[in-house]
């Protein structure tokens, strides 16, 4: 199995050369982070917040009690920043706390995201990088071959050339979107602790 594992990718070196095997270097890390975001996202129970919402609801509607209840069930990564709101009191000072205590919630879960868009960036300049080497060397290699030219060459040069721009392609475009779905769930996320928050001190229910 490793002779096999060794003869692949020994074959790859020597079709798209240093830069292919650098891609496929990266797209193993990137999949590593993204299955550790998976992993991170449902154990902190992102997208999860049905007794966080009806906390929030209870509270709302002055039940006190049903929203201190319901909050205890909740399993949500931001269910201490709304116990925390509770008991806060109401001032200026509170509301910064509160809003600075979600956003380092939000901070962990964000964490890799940078590294996921640095790949969806760079991965096709990188594939693009080795194109560009593989093609100065089919040319070279057109160019020794002098009068005896054989279009094969070429054509041969520039297929092997391409290859890097394809991996690089295939490493950039399941990172931006698996990535765009990351910003999508953490900007749904905001609006829902802001909304939380605003509604806990500011409630519509008597007290």
């Amino acid at each position: 199995m490793a002779d096999l594992t060794t003869g692949a990718f020994g074959r790859v070196a020597d079709l798209g050369g240093p830069v292919v095997l650098l891609l496929i270097a990266i797209g193993v890390l990137t999949l590593a982070v993204v299955l550790y975001k998976l992993w991170q996202f449902a154990t902190a129970g992102v997208g999860r917040h049905r007794e966080l919402a009806r906390a929030v609801a209870a509270w709302d509607a002055g039940d006190r009690e049903g929203a201190r209840q319901a909050l205890a069930r909740s399993r949500s990564y931001l269910a201490p920043v709304i116990g925390m709101a509770l008991e806060a009191p109401g001032n200026a000072d509170a509301a910064a706390r509160l809003g600075a205590e979600a956003e380092t919630r939000f901070a962990r879960l964000e964490r890799g995201l940078r590294l996921l868009d640095s790949v969806a960036q760079l991965a096709p300049l990188l594939g693009l990088f080795g194109t560009v080497l593989g093609m100065i060397e089919a040319f070279r290699a057109l160019q020794d071959a002098g009068a005896q030219v054989d279009p094969s060459i070429l054509a041969g040069g520039i297929w092997v050339a391409l290859l890097t721009t394809a991996v690089g392609l295939a490493v950039a475009m399941p990172t931006a979107a698996i990535l765009s779905w990351f910003e999508a769930r953490m900007e749904a996320e905001r609006v829902l602790a802001e909304r939380a928050i605003a509604t806990i001190r500011a409630p519509l229910g008597l007290a």
